[in-house]
């Protein structure tokens, strides 16, 4: 799933491509795409894009009154393209799910692999009348959002704090795999509760969150979009890697399986050298 750095990779790339220029075509062609009706997807033909800006992992593209919400989910993705063939594509046929085209001919589609159809797009006048950006808690790369606001919002939590590094609604934008990174780099359990955590642990959490994220995004930036995905897997440490070396210890990275995703840690450098046992049978490491 993109995250944070690559939909950040994504706006500032869109911004270069789109600002300024005119919508002369929105084709929606998966029926599970569009998840808005009122206004209808032709209203965006003939404005013009004033600005693409970023939502946690919402990509926002305002034209006239309206702005073009796109969540890319687990398996979607934006591919930009120089020029479209003549004829317009079947709706229905392949990962297809929506195409832009600008009025010089250029544009992007917006495709989704498998059989779970998550990539979602709402047209609205106002981003915050889509409930997933109204229920965003901070950007964790905003000027404003320090280790005081971090310690707040955790404060109010008691739960691991794999799993409050994910949530939306309380930190916006880090999904499964940077929130491995972030807590290799604090050296920190996954399994960790919120509760346990002292200031310095708070501090070194809040340190390791901003580095690892930014240095991410400034991997992304200028990368092309079809070379986003390989970028982010090749800069990971530990995420992905079950079985491979840790990069600061070279003790064995290993996996926590879930219905629906796993996790990766290196032992030696965040557990105390100890593997998590199978969650349903453990206690919460420290």
């Amino acid at each position: 799933m993109p995250e944070l750095p690559e939909v950040e990779a994504l706006r500032d790339f869109l911004d270069d491509h789109l600002v300024g220029k005119e919508i002369a075509r929105v084709l929606p062609l998966a029926i599970s795409v569009l998840k808005t009706y009122d206004p209808p997807p032709a209203d965006l033909e003939g404005s013009t894009v004033t600005s693409v800006a970023r939502h946690g992992k919402f990509l926002d593209i305002a034209a006239g009154p309206l702005h073009l919400l796109i969540h890319l989910a687990r398996a979607g993705w934006l591919q930009w393209k120089d020029s479209f063939p003549a004829t317009p594509p079947r709706p229905g046929k392949g990962p297809l799910a929506m195409r832009v085209q600008l009025a010089g001919g250029d544009g992007f589609d917006l495709t989704e692999m498998g059989t779970t159809k998550r990539l979602a797009v709402h047209l609205v006048r106002d981003p915050a009348d889509v409930p997933g950006v109204a229920r965003l808690g901070p950007d964790p790369l905003a000027d404003s959002f320090d280790r005081d606001a971090f310690a707040t919002l955790l404060g109010g939590e008691r739960r691991q704090i794999k799993g409050a590094l994910r949530d939306q609604s309380l930190i916006a934008g880090i999904g499964n795999a940077y929130s491995d990174e972030i807590l290799h780099v604090a050296k920190m359990s996954p399994f960790k509760l919120t509760t346990s955590l002292g200031d310095d642990d708070v501090t070194h959490l809040y340190q390791a969150m901003r580095t690892t994220l930014q240095e991410a995004v400034e991997r992304s930036r200028g990368v092309a979009a079809g070379r986003l995905k390989a970028e982010k897997k090749s800069s990971m440490r530990v995420h992905g890697r079950t079985g491979l070396p840790c990069p600061v210890c070279g003790d064995t990275v290993l996996e926590v399986s879930f219905s629906d995703s796993s996790l990766q840690y290196c032992p030696t450098c965040q557990t105390g050298g100890k593997p998590l046992a199978d969650r349903r049978l453990s206690r919460l490491l420290k």
